[in-house]
């Protein structure tokens, strides 16, 4: 399990908004997500339509006792949200649990504690701190893998997030933890110039820790919350949803390889084994054919057949050695040249002449046949889009066509590394990208771009009738 912590001094930043709608997005990928609040103002649950009165058990209560050193299982607690989504929500109660902690030894190590006993239950856990450093929110940074910042493209924002950092790296020190930190542009208006300013300086400033994905301000995210559903509910085409969904995707692409288990390995060696057997009998057999068929037969003596039979699919079955009845005169089996000639006394089939040298293409029309196998191209009614990504384990395909919904038109895999799909789309002109292994780019085989409003390139087809 992947333990994301969403972390923030400064309130208003929307970790509660991310924390919900990363969850949910994770979720609808496909991952097993545990969503953990650890703040009291218990938002989670209430941007999930999770009634507190209705809540009995709360993250509290399983703090509580593996503090008191009575563990309480986690699922006693947990709510479904969503199909792979359940939370583990908080109440106002857990305000009075700091200062219980106080004196207790490694009392930032309790939610450690508690997930690790639920490592195989989930692919993910988003925990949800609470806006000041305390206790409470110690306890989700120890407890991380990663650490998401949510900042606003606000003056005070950037102000603030230097703080920070220095204060994750002086926990990470002091506990012993390394997770690795990231920082989302959140709540982000292109329509602003000082929103564009403060993007441009975190990125100059704080480089590769800055998220690619932004999550732009969109009034759909705050109306889902207001109705109590994740934006994958309320809106999945909005573009609120469109940007979790990316960030979600963004977080799976680095996602560590996974490792075999010894039973399976087990068996992956079973498996070996039994084909280099089977590969030795072969070989075996194939060799005493190919010895017998360089002795030419002789009729004296009982008359033996040869070892083995070859069929025409393939399969090579053993015979059992032909012998004469008593009083019988004995079968002289002829072979025949096609089956026993040695192989050396075969003609040899007629040398080909080598073809003359061909000129070498120019860099043009390399290029040429390059975007004529790959890229974008009209054959009849049918858009044909081909990519070459050998590394790649999925390809899709998202744009205009779609809602930019990438799940929903998914690449078909090729020999060689390539991919492609076909569609049938009426006359016009759209937009696409293409998102490989969860990454967003242009399609570099095709020149036809524009600028988008994030500041990337979106590739350009029009469709002709």
């Amino acid at each position: 399990m992947r333990t994301i912590t969403i972390a923030n001094q400064k309130g208003g930043c929307g970790k509660t908004t991310t924390a919900i709608n990363l969850s949910a997005s994770l979720a609808r990928e496909g991952r097993r997500v545990l969503l953990v609040d650890l703040d009291p103002q218990a938002h989670c649950a209430l941007g999930m339509a999770v009634p507190e009165e209705q809540i009995d058990l709360s993250i509290f209560d399983c703090l509580i006792r593996q503090m008191e050193g009575e563990p309480l299982e986690l699922s006693r607690i947990t709510w479904q949200i969503a199909p792979n989504l359940d939370l583990a929500p908080s109440r106002s109660n857990l305000a009075t649990l700091e200062p219980r902690l106080a004196t207790h030894e490694d009392a930032d190590a309790l939610l450690e504690r508690l997930l690790e006993l639920n490592v195989s239950r989930y692919d993910y856990c988003v925990v949800d701190c609470p806006p000041h450093l305390g206790l409470l929110m110690q306890n989700g940074l120890r407890a991380a893998d990663d650490i998401i910042i949510p900042v606003d493209t606000g003056y005070f924002s950037l102000h603030g997030l230097t703080q920070q950092l220095a204060m994750i790296e002086q926990e990470g020190e002091r506990n012993g933890s390394n997770p690795s930190v990231r920082v989302l542009a959140n709540q982000y208006d292109v329509r602003t110039k000082l929103a564009r300013e403060i993007l441009a300086e975190l990125r100059k400033r704080f480089k590769d820790v800055v998220c690619e994905t932004i999550v732009n301000f969109n009034t759909k995210l705050k109306e889902g919350a207001s109705y109590g559903q994740p934006i994958t509910e309320f809106a999945p085409t909005s573009m609120g949803a469109r940007d979790f969904q990316k960030l979600a995707r963004e977080l799976i692409a680095s996602e560590p390889a996974k490792t075999a288990t010894g039973e399976i390995l087990e068996h992956v060696e079973r498996l070996a084994a039994d084909a280099e057997r089977l590969l030795a009998t072969t070989t075996t057999l194939v060799d005493n054919r190919e010895g017998t068929a360089a002795e030419p037969a002789t009729p004296a003596g009982p008359v033996t057949a040869p070892p083995a039979e070859v069929l025409s699919a393939g399969a090579i079955v053993e015979t059992a050695p032909y012998q004469a009845a008593p009083g019988q005169t004995p079968k002289v089996l002829e072979p025949s040249l096609s089956e026993w000639e040695p192989i050396a006394a075969r003609p040899s089939p007629p040398a080909e002449r080598p073809s003359p040298p061909s000129e070498p293409l120019s860099r043009a029309e390399i290029d040429r046949k390059i975007e004529a196998i790959y890229g974008v191209r009209q054959e009849g009614e049918a858009l044909v889009f081909r990519s070459h990504n050998p590394d790649a384990g999925e390809v899709c395909l998202a744009g205009d066509f779609n809602d930019w919904m990438p799940h929903t038109t998914p690449m078909r895999r090729l020999p060689a590394g390539d991919f492609e799909t076909r569609l049938r789309l009426p006359q016009g002109r759209y937009r696409y990208r293409l998102v490989v292994d969860g990454r967003w780019s242009h399609d570099h085989f095709n020149p036809a771009t524009e600028m988008n409003e994030y500041g990337e390139l979106n590739s350009i087809v029009e469709v002709k009738r």
